[in-house]
């Protein structure tokens, strides 16, 4: 079994045989939660790519002492990933980002699309981008990832529009039911000269055809991902998953 992760956001400099202490709510939950006892091991990361493996010394309440075992810098893979994932009703855009943070994405913009039911404003885009960070942050730790993903602000059509246009060495992938091309037609293969793959997945009522061309024209290309047409929850974590198959990140 791989070990427990908590994060911990100061670990350069650390070397093998240092006592660390850890306070607040992530030695809180790895003391009352997980009650981890003397000597079982945990691994801290600081969700950039350091990892220290570690042995748990002592705790009580919300602190921790540890002693590194190995502390090792992971490279991120390449292409790096990016979900643009619609809000959505239900928590499906949450259930989405959750599972594409399982599945090793770098990357995630909220999108307000045209259709999303959900709309951000004020108070209310404060909170809802607070539970986004809090579902990355526990998928991150659940996957035992030492690289976190970034959650961009979110963005509107036009604002997302301009991204793609910014980022030209990005492969914009618009997932569309209606698209003449299919994943089984295109050249997968070539996808990984790209050094970023970025999947955008629409609301539950779909993209509208105003968006769908100011997206294309930016330089986004539209791709059908099946003959099935799937929730929204699902059909970025699958074009993920395929993803990382067809390119060989499955070792």
């Amino acid at each position: 079994m791989t070990n427990p992760v908590f994060h911990a956001p100061h670990l350069t400099g650390l070397h093998p045989g240092e006592v660390l202490d850890v306070h607040g709510p992530e030695a809180k939950h790895a003391v009352t939660v997980r009650r981890l006892r003397t000597g079982e091991p945990l691994d801290l990361v600081d969700g950039h790519g350091t990892r220290a493996s570690c042995t748990f010394t002592s705790g009580e309440k919300d602190r921790m002492s540890v002693t590194v075992a190995d502390i090792r810098h992971e490279e991120p893979r390449t292409p790096r990933f990016t979900l643009v994932q619609a809000l959505a009703k239900g928590d499906r855009d949450l259930q989405a980002a959750e599972t594409a943070t399982e599945l090793g994405v770098d990357r995630v913009i909220p999108w307000q699309a045209d259709r999303s039911i959900v709309r951000l404003r004020g108070e209310r885009a404060e909170k809802t981008m607070a539970k986004w960070d809090s579902t990355l942050t526990t998928a991150a730790k659940q996957s035992r990832r030492a690289h976190w993903p970034h959650r961009e602000d979110w963005v509107d059509t036009s604002r997302l529009a301009r991204l793609v246009a910014a980022e030209t060495d990005t492969l914009w992938l618009l997932l569309h039911e209606t698209a003449t091309t299919t994943w089984a037609a295109s050249d997968t293969a070539a996808w990984a000269e790209h050094p970023r793959i970025a999947v955008i997945v629409g609301p539950e009522g779909g993209i509208g055809e105003d968006e769908t061309r100011t997206l294309t024209e930016a330089g986004a290309q539209t791709l059908r991902l099946g003959d099935t047409v799937m929730r929204s929850s699902t059909a970025g974590p699958a074009a993920l998953a395929a993803l990382q198959a067809v390119l060989g990140l499955w070792g």
